[in-house]
């Protein structure tokens, strides 16, 4: 018997409008990532700073919004006066967060060029565990003011002669982890008086500026205690708070692994309901908004678990910073690539990340940023030598693509369901059992000014073909335009330079639109949009 579901969308059912920093993505010199992937002097398309123009040409085609740089963990412990002016007079420095030699060479001014030549709005992160209030406050004047002041004016020498388009600071980076160069793990509301402190400094400096706290990221520790306590000190002075989270599965479960959404609306919900309680707490108008700008999916192998001590962790198994290890530093070489294994199951991911972004959109009206970790090296993926499309890249690129400037509509969703199990790899990564969870996942986007409607449905079933029935009488006057399905039987297969057409959207033409109702095959473990126009 053929499994159906009914999905429902109707305009009167609207979310808010989408950021369109939703799509951004994040950037952080680990590895290769930076030295040897953006910028390498003597790959065959560097540019007259060193950076890889293949890369440069990809993401413009992308079209990124936002790039949040330059960390991430690192940033905990660099200096930014150390990575500006002639290469000569630059520190090279030891990089606690990765154990590796930072040599500064693309330091502050470099990260901005380089977005301006990707076109994306440069996102900054404040050191704020081995730097304080004045460090900051220097760092925004040189990057911000018009000039006639000594840090200003010093960019100007550096050869920068106007001030970097940056409008949102992140105030430093999980400063809750106890693996964070720096941490407040210990003391939150001394975090939050911290962060209200610089939050009001930057837009002293700036009247124009966003700031950002640094919500919590560990969440089985003390989550959502050290963030309310945190957030409560600043409330008044900041616009956002951060939230990140890398989703784990065990090996070859695919229903936790697809199962991402649930979990990051826990998480979600969480926060927002955290923000509006302080929102009655301290009687102000002012509501919170949610920058969601790290996250990221994969299997993960069962590792030990210790029970029966509450909030104990042994941090030596559960966090690499802490393991035992040879006392040893990298350098990584530009000409040098560390090659990197893209995992076995790029579907898979392309459909977790995906979850991740359907999420966002059906939290339009509290989360305005996102930054896909992934989203340069993994889903736009390179090594080298080349740049190619990974399977994530192609939903990434249509919802950056497609919901710009549009209203989300919430879609109602009635169909097949499946249950996941509760597991603990670690200490500090586990999952409670989910129920009923809906196989068909939904988000919507309506461009009335353009005259088009976009349903982005994924097929988590594992084993079923799955017949949607769209309802969207609501949208009088719209007509089926397409509908764009990514699918492969291969879970396996996955695309690189040498076969960049492994898995890819095709059209499928079978599907049919009668009296406001679209009926659609929905292929198991797929990736559909359906547009309608006027």
């Amino acid at each position: 018997m053929v499994k159906k579901a009914k999905v429902t969308v109707h305009p009167d059912y609207k979310i808010g409008r989408v950021d369109k920093r939703l799509f951004g993505a994040f950037l952080e010199p680990i590895g290769s990532w930076v030295y040897g992937g953006i910028y390498n002097p003597k790959h065959p398309t560097a540019d007259d700073m060193g950076f890889r123009r293949d890369v440069i040409d990809a993401v413009k085609e992308f079209d990124l919004p936002a790039l949040r740089f330059p960390g991430g963990n690192w940033v905990s412990g660099w200096d930014w006066k150390d990575s500006i002016g002639p290469l000569e007079n630059r520190k090279v420095q030891l990089d606690l967060a990765w154990f590796q030699i930072e040599p500064n060479i693309i330091g502050h001014d470099e990260y901005l060029e380089w977005t301006h030549r990707i076109d994306a709005e440069p996102m900054y992160t404040i050191n704020l565990g081995t730097e304080g209030i004045k460090s900051a406050a220097h760092l925004v004047e040189y990057s911000r003011h018009i000039g006639g002041s000594y840090w200003s004016d010093l960019r100007k020498e550096y050869g920068h002669p106007d001030p970097y388009p940056i409008k949102t600071w992140y105030l430093g980076n999980e400063m809750d982890g106890h693996w964070q160069i720096g941490s407040w793990e210990k003391d939150p509301v001394g975090f939050g008086i911290r962060t209200h402190e610089i939050s009001k400094m930057v837009k002293w400096i700036d009247n124009k500026a966003e700031t950002v706290f640094a919500g919590t990221s560990d969440h089985y520790r003390h989550f959502p205690e050290w963030e309310m306590a945190a957030l409560e000190q600043c409330y008044e002075s900041v616009d956002y708070i951060s939230l990140h989270h890398y989703h784990s599965a065990p090996e070859g479960d695919i229903a936790n692994y697809l199962n991402i959404s649930s979990v990051f609306e826990d998480y979600i919900k969480t926060t927002v309901a955290i923000c509006d309680y302080l929102q009655t707490k301290l009687r102000t108008p002012k509501k919170m908004y949610i920058s969601f700008d790290e996250y990221g999916c994969s299997f993960g192998r069962q590792g030990e678990v210790l029970f029966g001590r509450r909030g104990w962790q042994d941090v030596t198994k559960s966090y690499s910073q802490f393991a035992p290890r040879d006392n040893v530093f990298t350098r990584y070489d530009p000409e040098n690539y560390v090659e990197r294994r893209f995992g076995s199951h790029q579907m898979l991911n392309a459909l977790a990340m995906s979850s991740v972004l359907l999420t966002f959109l059906r939290h339009a009206d509290r989360i305005k940023i996102g930054c896909m970790t992934g989203g340069i090296r993994n889903a736009l993926a390179f090594n080298g030598a080349h740049v190619w499309k990974n399977a994530a890249y192609y939903p990434y690129y249509q919802m950056n693509k497609l919901t710009r400037d549009g209203i989300s509509i919430l879609p109602v969703v009635d169909g097949p369901t499946f249950n996941t199990e509760q597991f603990a790899l670690t200490g500090s990564n586990q999952c409670h059992a989910y129920e009923d969870v809906q196989a068909i996942e939904a988000a919507s986007v309506q461009n009335e000014e353009k005259g088009e409607v976009y349903i982005f449905i994924i097929n988590r079933g594992i084993e079923d073909d799955i017949e949607v029935s769209l309802d969207v009488r609501g949208f009088d006057g719209y007509k089926l335009a397409e509908h764009i399905e990514m699918y492969t039987d291969d879970l396996e297969k996955g695309n690189n330079f040498e076969n960049q057409d492994a898995i890819k959207p095709v059209r499928n033409t079978e599907t049919k639109m009668e009296s406001g109702k679209v009926t659609a095959a929905a292929k198991k473990l797929s990736w559909n949009v359906i547009r309608l126009t006027k």
